[in-house]
């Protein structure tokens, strides 16, 4: 990590102190939507649900400017902002990485008798309106946006600069998974029609793990850029809009998810996800 940036404020630095308070904001709004029993579907849930998701990003910017020097400030922006930071390469992996991911885990399901995927509604939407894959596009950047700049904009590098890749990679994959939890309490969301206890339920956090640690990878290789990942995580969600896996198929892609955090680990530097010059001598 960049050791050039000066931390203000050591206490306030801690990871563990931006993971309490993310968990604060979002847990208010997310438990008000909860106890007023709100759907997802009507505009007082949709803003609790919003703010919620707001925690990452409003955390993340805050503990910038509390423990960050100008530099440092600076720095997080450009990390946001600048495209010129991904190397070419990188690109490549960050636009086509999860559709083959995803079309590999589908093939898999047909060969063993399923239906591998069928056209999202996204997709079908585009063949009658193609106007609407922009606002398709759009919501697919928008949650990525408001938590990368949090997850892998302020807060994988305070982790990083306690542990290496692969520890801070299960912390925040851990962590970032049961942020999610109290979704599944609020009526029509994604996560309450998953199910609570069912195994769409314990496959989504299991699925955010190996994910985290693939976040990393591409973070790590594309000079921090926080850019990177949103793009990445925009990929994930836009691919998920354009085609819907079978019910094998999905387990097949989280598997599949596995083995790309395993190849990551194995093949680069546990430590920093960074290609060893030797790797491939």
């Amino acid at each position: 990590m960049n050791e050039n940036l000066k931390t203000t404020r050591p206490a306030l630095a801690s990871p563990w102190v931006y993971f309490v308070a993310t968990y604060i904001w979002s847990g208010i709004f997310g438990g008000l939507a909860i106890l007023m029993n709100l759907s997802m579907e009507t505009a007082a849930g949709l803003v609790l649900v919003l703010l919620a998701a707001l925690g990452p990003m409003v955390m993340g910017i805050a503990f910038t400017y509390l423990t960050r020097d100008n530099e440092g400030r600076r720095d997080y922006w450009k990390r946001v902002i600048s495209f010129n930071r991904i190397p070419a390469k990188w690109y490549l992996i960050i636009f086509i990485f999860v559709p083959i991911l995803n079309g590999l885990a589908a093939l898999l399901d047909v060969l063993n008798g399923g239906s591998g995927a069928t056209w999202g509604e996204t997709a079908l939407n585009v063949l009658t309106n193609p106007a609407s894959i922009l606002l398709s596009i759009l919501f697919a950047t928008l949650f990525p946006f408001i938590e990368e700049l949090g997850w892998r904009g302020y807060l994988l590098d305070r982790l990083q600069e306690k542990y290496s890749a692969l520890v801070s990679s299960l912390i925040l994959g851990i962590l970032w998974s049961l942020w999610h939890l109290p979704t599944f309490f609020v009526r029509d969301s994604y996560q309450a029609g998953l199910g609570i206890g069912t195994p769409a339920f314990w496959w989504f956090f299991a699925g955010i793990i190996p994910l985290t640690f693939v976040f990393t990878w591409i973070y790590n290789n594309t000079n921090r850029s926080t850019l990177a990942v949103i793009l990445f995580h925009s990929m994930v969600n836009f691919t998920g809009e354009l085609f819907t896996l079978s019910e094998r198929a999905d387990t097949y892609s989280i598997l599949l998810w596995f083995v790309a955090a395993i190849g990551a680990t194995v093949i680069w530097s546990a430590k920093s996800f960074i290609q060893r010059k030797e790797a491939y001598s």
